[in-house]
């Protein structure tokens, strides 16, 4: 087999991989195509789609990350704006073979279009609904985030929300997400008290065993604890908040055969999707193919849903591994 075909060869096997996605933003996650429907729709805010991706090859600091975003929530500003966007969203996603897809995204008000954090949550959950109807082969839940910038307050009342929804979207809603900016002052006390609540899940762990702010009590918290990481390799090294994808700490979470899942974070801002992230962990830390599949097979056990929803995961992935591997 030629070397084209054989990168080909290995490129089909990860987009053909079944995959479970974990930490995915909404808002983070629009593609250029997308991006360039809602900057048709508002020309006057001089936004070209270039602005809200990083490239090949580039970085930027976390706080221009930020910047990126609020360009974005620029542009989401309506119910009919999350709607497309939600769609579009899940579309990409089951276009690049992952089955099951957990969303979050902060509700937010728009005074100037009438969206309430309300009808922000209605037009995601509208959106996941249209997309079951057009028998997409993905299982699309939502996790509703609360931005830790916003304070106590505006927390209390996302809290109240997702309750709301919890209890009435026949498990759609899933959860919660503690999200926004780490690089906050008293990082390594913030992190414990994070830590202190035992999530069921931990999104990046870059500050787990970095030289700011991490420690190897938190390591060994997160060990004993067997709290499962969802660990996004280009987010972390687009960011600057890893030096290279050889020093990302996939590779010393893997080598202990701790709960991880490989996830994409913001797949627009950051242009990437998750089989190029499961082929950039497997050529960086020289996993075989049957270590990938095992990888995310894995991460179902993972996911927020029932064990009903697990179950039937499973099974899909069981059926599909014959051809996927081909044995």
């Amino acid at each position: 087999m030629e070397l084209e075909e054989q990168q080909q060869a290995s490129k089909n096997f990860y987009w053909e991989l079944p995959k479970v996605e974990l930490h995915a933003h909404l808002n983070g996650s629009i593609s250029s195509k997308t991006m360039r429907k809602l900057i048709a729709k508002k020309p006057d805010l001089k936004i070209h789609d270039r602005m809200t991706v990083i490239d090949k090859g580039k970085k930027r600091t976390l706080e221009e990350c930020f910047q990126m975003f609020r360009l974005i929530h620029q542009l989401t500003t309506s119910p009919e704006d999350i709607l497309m966007v939600t769609k579009d969203v899940i579309k990409e996603f089951a276009d690049d073979g992952v089955k099951y897809l957990e969303l979050r995204s902060t509700p937010r008000r728009e005074d100037a279009t009438g969206m309430t954090e309300k009808t922000y949550v209605e037009s995601i959950l509208e959106g996941i609904k249209q997309s079951k109807q057009e028998n997409l082969d993905i299982d699309v839940r939502y996790l509703i985030a609360i931005d830790r910038r916003g304070g106590p307050l505006a927390a209390r009342k996302t809290v109240k929300l997702a309750e709301e929804f919890f209890l009435s979207t026949e498990e759609t809603v899933l959860g919660i997400d503690l999200s926004g900016d780490p690089t906050i002052p008293n990082q390594k006390k913030e992190t414990q008290m994070l830590l202190d609540l035992l999530p069921d899940r931990i999104g990046h762990g870059t500050f787990l065993n970095s030289s700011e702010g991490g420690s190897l009590h938190l390591v060994d918290f997160v060990r004993q604890h067997r709290i499962p990481l969802e660990l996004c390799l280009t987010s972390n090294i687009k960011s600057q908040m890893v030096p290279s994808y050889d020093q990302h700490h996939f590779g010393f979470w893997y080598s202990i055969a701790h709960p991880s899942v490989i996830c994409t974070d913001d797949k627009g801002v950051f242009a990437t999707h998750l089989s190029q992230e499961y082929q950039l962990a497997a050529e960086t830390f020289n996993l075989t193919q049957s270590q990938v599949w095992d990888l995310s097979y894995e991460s179902i056990n993972y996911i927020f849903a029932s064990d009903n929803a697990r179950s039937e995961l499973r099974k899909k992935w069981n059926h599909l591994k014959p051809r996927v591997l081909r044995f």
